[in-house]
């Protein structure tokens, strides 16, 4: 079977449900991952999700910050049982899908504006976060699994607007780069967008702050499909970013992104 995946950071769940519906109508991905839910589990819009197939959830929220949530049209069973988060925030999910293959969400610290652990604890958080996901990996050694999400890291030049201009800039600062990649290497970690995609410019946010954001362009490639070594050589070639849907009415700054997968039913 063909199993598609999305990842999108929806910057509230009930705001922006009717976009998501809208997704989940035209996309119909097989399975949904979505950061920054800003809800209680118990107040995500459960009930529409379910009228389009998506009838099975697990999720971490949280009041107004945070939150994680997995959807899906196959049947999920919770393995959430890692805490990466020393700030006990909701920044992770995990699930098992029929026959085996487990899905990871994260919602990686933004880590606020100054690139300096010592002067900023923000930073500091986000530099311990991706540490803790390094030692997971190296503990677990994951296989059959895919990690989605929010990733907060843009790592390659090519994946912002401009290199020279965002190195000293949160999200694309060497140092960010660095524990990124590090963190991928200790799961043995595939960037699938980048197998799928290998050049060219290719970003998944733009800030609410540009008058323009099409015409500016000034984006990043925030969010982030991985897999283990064995599916990423399922891949089906197919990732994209969902781009237009950054235009659609009250968006989401960031824009959806799509993996499909061959795997064993």
């Amino acid at each position: 079977m063909t199993l598609t995946v999305c990842t999108w950071n929806i910057n509230s769940v009930r705001l922006r449900e009717p976009i998501v519906l809208d997704l989940l109508a035209r996309e119909t991905p097989d399975v949904l991952c979505l950061q920054e839910i800003k809800s209680p589990v118990e107040k995500i819009p459960t009930e529409a999700f379910t009228e389009l197939g998506y009838g099975h959830m697990v999720a971490r929220g949280q009041k107004a910050y945070n939150g994680v949530a997995i959807l899906s049209r196959l049947p999920l069973e919770d393995v959430t049982d890692h805490a990466f988060c020393r700030e006990d925030h909701a920044r992770h999910v995990a699930a098992k899908l029929p026959g085996g293959t487990e899905i990871h969400n994260f919602y990686v610290p933004a880590g606020g504006d100054v690139p300096d652990p010592v002067e900023n604890p923000k930073f500091a958080h986000k530099l311990d976060f991706l540490d803790r996901m390094a030692d997971w990996g190296r503990t677990a050694k994951p296989q059959r699994s895919i990690l989605v999400g929010d990733l907060n890291i843009a790592p390659r030049e090519d994946d912002v607007w401009s290199h020279k201009q965002l190195l000293k800039i949160v999200s694309h600062t060497p140092i960010e780069v660095e524990r990124l990649t590090a963190t991928q290497n200790a799961g043995n970690w595939v960037d699938v967008t980048r197998q799928d995609i290998p050049e060219g410019l290719l970003y998944s946010w733009w800030s609410y702050r540009a008058r323009d954001w099409d015409a500016a362009d000034k984006g990043r490639r925030l969010d982030h499909i991985w897999a283990t070594p064995d599916l990423a050589a399922r891949s089906t070639g197919q990732s994209r970013v969902a781009r237009d849907v950054r235009g659609w009415e009250k968006p989401s700054d960031h824009a959806p992104v799509f993996a499909s997968f061959d795997i064993d039913p």
